[in-house]
């Protein structure tokens, strides 16, 4: 371990959140600098991090509010109470937006769709309901739990819910199917808490049997287990770009890694029982509640370690850390998709026929004229939530401005949303071509569909009758299915050694992600052949290239690299074989090229993310070329 001030937290910002007992807490994830608090005087009071006074200040529950959550830009906040209603108040326009009800008990934890106008409320009831923040109605409920639901998040891509509960379970919920995908048992004492990997298929969740479990979401089986935290897990918080992740223990910040599961460092903040965590800048805050008084500490993360070798810690207990061999493969996860066009807000949902949709009524408009915002700080209000003016959030919100959202790609049951048309701007601003090319994107890069297209000249606008309308559509028509038919044909009589003489390696790929899907199909002439053309995939910018080479080698080291080091390793043969011979020589020249590749791949071995843990995988396979 090393030595320093990041080792250790000086002090701290103290505030008097609350005339009574503060309740619940949340920090703003996009900014980190925005702060909200519930308590028992029925208010949820916003604040500025290191700034003494409340901005803003939310009235119209009627019972302890005891959970809070804002939404990804930070416009939005919602609160549930202890009687089981919700309130959701918009903060730029500094008044209430919706009052739901449904739950019969309190309400355990919230939070916002990252995109659709959505919120999941887990209860002590043990319900989860999913609510249409602008028909003010429940969509879906989803039951399974048998305590109270403690913590509900929304996967980066908006198609699942996890939801961790006093149950001992983690469960995962299918938006589109309306109905659990998979439970993961394991935990021995209540689940406080889940976190969804930024860009992996990956989900972490901390329990009050002091361990944090990491969940694989395509196998659906745990991936590995740390144990041993100084007390009962609150809050976990991956690095933004998933390399590591944070935990905030008892009065101590510890930075862990999976695959295999190790504590890369061990930061003393004496921050107690740290309720909640948010990365600004590279730098980690956390907040901490006692009584009526609320706590912020801030944590240098360029002074902390976030990778490499296992750390020692000087403040363990008697429970260590789980003490396992390493993993002997880090598999190589899928990423989310997330939306890919931005689009209006949907103008008409179709009525759900639930009974616990409601429509508005004298009873709701008289809850909300009940309901205030009241701006406590003009000037700090006025720099945060009004876009006119020059505002710390500005980052953040343009940010969620210019990320895809789209109702549209959340496909909630009993949903019907209609976009609207797209606005196009006159003059696009140039994009510079990335380093390394996302598998996921729209458009060739440095390519406009407009230029491979003819220039259409209307002279002038008439409305096409139906003939004229349909012979355009049929012309050629019969040239087109000409063409199709012939590559049709081609691609049956194309073989092997033809595609890599094509020398392109995007039919290369295209045939490999064929013949994976079917391992029996790799045999030694196969390894021969493609070993090249993998190195080449191995190298290239296309981040789906990339994938392609690391799947197929996979296999290739997992099939065939027992039998090429036997073979090899074998005495002669007396007389003359001449199969023996030939299966020898291919045996030489697969073990000839695996070496040329075990380089490169021990090269890219130290990378973090996605292809670092697949670079990883591969090294420990070609260990036994060396």
């Amino acid at each position: 371990m090393r030595s320093g001030p990041a080792r250790t937290f000086p002090g701290k910002e103290e505030i008097v959140a609350h005339a009574s007992n503060v309740s619940s807490l949340v920090l703003g994830k996009a900014s980190g600098r925005l702060l909200a608090t519930g308590g028992d005087d029925c208010r949820v009071n916003l604040w500025s991090i290191n700034k003494p006074n409340c901005i803003m200040s939310l009235t119209g529950h009627t019972s302890p509010v005891e959970s809070v959550r804002l939404n990804t830009p930070e416009e939005l906040i919602v609160a549930g109470s202890q009687s089981g209603s919700i309130r959701v108040w918009d903060l730029e326009a500094a008044k209430i937006l919706r009052t739901l009800m449904g739950h019969k008990a309190n309400i355990c934890s919230l939070d916002f769709h990252p995109y659709g106008e959505f919120v999941a409320s887990g209860s002590q009831d043990t319900n989860i309901k999913l609510w249409d923040i602008r028909r003010k109605g429940c969509v879906f409920r989803y039951r399974g739990h048998s305590q109270a639901v403690r913590c509900l998040r929304f996967s980066p891509d908006g198609k699942w819910l996890a939801s961790a509960a006093d149950d001992h379970t983690v469960k995962l919920w299918d938006l589109t199917a309306g109905k659990m995908m998979s439970e993961f048992p394991g935990h021995t004492g209540p689940v406080n808490v889940v976190e969804f990997h930024p860009n992996e298929y990956l989900l972490a969740s901390g329990s009050s049997d002091r361990t944090i479990r990491f969940w694989d979401l395509e196998k659906f089986q745990v991936v590995s287990c740390i144990e041993g935290e100084p007390g009962p897990v609150r809050s976990v918080l991956f690095n933004p770009d998933g390399c590591c992740l944070y935990s905030g223990c008892q009065d101590s910040l510890r930075v862990y890694g999976w695959e295999p599961e190790r504590c890369f460092d061990v930061v003393l903040v004496n921050w107690g029982k740290v309720a909640d965590l948010a990365i600004c800048n590279d730098q980690l805050i956390g907040v901490a509640f006692s009584q009526s008084n609320v706590s912020s500490y801030v944590v240098d993360l360029t002074r902390v370690t976030r990778t490499g070798t296992v750390a020692q810690d000087p403040v363990r207990d008697s429970r260590p850390l789980a003490q396992q061999l390493p993993h002997p493969s880090a598999p190589l996860r899928r990423i989310y998709e997330r939306p890919s066009t931005a689009c209006s807000k949907p103008q008409r949902v179709k009525q759900n026929s639930e009974s616990e949709r409601r429509s508005p009524s004298s009873e709701d408009d008289r809850d909300e004229r009940e309901s205030q915002a009241e701006i406590q700080n003009a000037e700090d209000y006025n720099e945060i939530f009004q876009p006119k003016n020059s505002i710390n959030m500005a980052t953040a919100k343009e940010a969620a401005k210019s990320s895809p959202a789209t109702d549209a790609q959340f496909p909630v049951p009993n949903l019907e949303v209609l976009p609207q048309p797209p606005v196009v701007t006159s003059t696009p601003a140039p994009k510079a071509e990335p380093a390394i090319i996302p598998a996921t994107r729209n458009e060739p890069i440095g390519l406009k569909a407009s230029d491979f297209l003819p220039a259409v000249k209307i002279p002038q606008q008439a409305e096409l009758v139906d003939e004229d309308a349909m012979s355009q559509i049929r012309k050629g028509h019969d040239t087109m299915c000409v063409v199709l038919t012939s590559r049709h044909k081609n691609l049956d009589t194309t073989s092997v050694d033809s595609a890599v003489a094509i020398n392109d390696l995007s039919v290369v790929v295209d045939l490999l992600n064929i013949v994976n899907q079917k391992a029996s199909l790799w045999k030694l002439d196969l390894c021969t052949t493609v070993l090249p053309q993998i190195e080449k995939l191995l190298q290239s910018k296309y981040e789906s290239y990339v994938q392609t080479g690391c799947t197929s080698l996979k296999l290739i080291l997992q099939r065939f690299l027992p039998l090429i080091t036997d073979i090899l390793a074998a005495p002669p043969s007396v007389g003359v074989d001449i199969s023996r011979e030939e299966r020898l020589h291919k045996c030489r020249l697969c073990y000839k090229q695996l070496k040329g590749i075990s380089g490169f791949v021990k090269s890219k071995s130290g990378l973090s993310g996605r292809h670092g843990s697949a670079f990883r995988e591969l090294h420990l396979l070609m260990a036994s070329l060396d």
